[in-house]
């Protein structure tokens, strides 16, 4: 009898665990130190769990083999689902044939991949939200009398999709003015105290230079330290890309002029939504397109109320 007792248990048990392992997402990211992410991640939460499922976040570091790992490990436990935002977009048709051939259904959350097989890719116009903030350069060069300004970029990794639209977005805005580019730097860590050193860097080697254009949220605060740091801020503007809260206090002050805002909660909340619908034999859009508001000092109360929970994850 107590044997009996002991197999029913195990069987209720091996039961018990199967639900939970057919309630479990996946989201591969490139970095939780990087808020864009963290707020992504809130947002596929937002959806997931109101379908019953757990999220497990994880984390690559900016490391393609540590993704590539990491991908592994979650279609090794036959996960329900994979979402996915590239470290960059050549290695991720890798991740995409071995979910494929696990069975595993895949969304892409921004970044983009070279190729593969995928059910859904939720994506902001990185090229369109960096030429707005470009053509709004353009407006303050003309309005200060400037003519073929000297400009650069502290850019994403140009091996990245959204990277390269990134700055092809913001060079064509210069087209309009002939500004010049005299030097770009990729980022490669992705971190406030890399893009600190690499504006440092560009404001020596470059004193004539007008403005920067940095691809992201946390190297913008590196870059608002260097040029403060080389008393440069009446004679260089700065532009960003995405947000955090600190943007707020910079954006009043005029220490960024204006920034092209993805909404990455708004995005984890499409790509959250577009996995639970697939997975509930739902059709789904091969692409969602998430808009991009472009915030400077002008218009910033008046999108505040918005960005504070789609841009910023409710934690300004």
């Amino acid at each position: 009898m107590a044997k009996k007792f002991l197999l029913s248990a195990l069987a209720i048990l091996a039961l018990a665990v199967a639900s939970v392992r057919a309630g479990e997402i996946v989201y591969l990211t490139p970095s939780l130190d990087v808020p864009f992410w963290r707020y992504l991640l809130k947002g596929i939460e937002s959806e997931a769990q109101k379908a019953g499922y757990t999220v497990v976040a994880y984390d690559s570091t900016n490391d393609a083999a540590r993704q590539l790992s990491n991908a592994q490990d979650a279609i090794s436990r036959k996960v329900d689902g994979i979402l996915i935002s590239p470290t960059d977009s050549s290695t991720a048709p890798r991740i995409l044939r071995m979910a494929e051939q696990a069975g595993i259904p895949v969304v892409i959350a921004d970044i983009g991949t070279d190729s593969g097989n995928y059910v859904s890719f939720i994506i902001s116009d990185n090229f369109e939200g960096a030429q707005q903030v470009g053509m709004e350069a353009v407006r303050l060069f003309r309005e200060k009398g400037m003519k073929t300004p000297e400009v650069g970029q502290v850019s994403l990794s140009l091996a990245r999709a959204n990277g390269q639209k990134r700055a092809g977005g913001w060079r064509k805005a210069m087209e309009e003015i002939g500004a010049k580019e005299v030097d770009l730097k990729q980022m490669q860590l992705y971190t406030a105290e890399e893009t600190f050193k690499y504006v440092q860097d560009m404001l020596t080697a470059n004193p004539d230079i007008k403005a920067l254009f940095v691809h992201a949220d946390s190297p913008s605060v590196g870059a608002v330290r260097a040029i403060q740091t080389s008393r440069m801020g009446s004679r260089v503007m700065l532009f960003g890309f995405d947000g955090m809260p600190e943007f707020i206090e910079y954006l009043r002050d005029g220490k960024l002029l204006a920034v092209g805002m993805q909404q990455p909660y708004l995005m984890g909340v499409e790509s959250g939504k577009t996995m639970i619908q697939h997975l509930k034999g739902e059709t789904v859009a091969k692409e969602i397109m998430v808009p991009i508001i472009l915030v400077s000092k002008a218009n910033l109360d008046e999108v505040l109320p918005t960005i504070t929970l789609t841009v910023f994850g409710g934690e300004l």
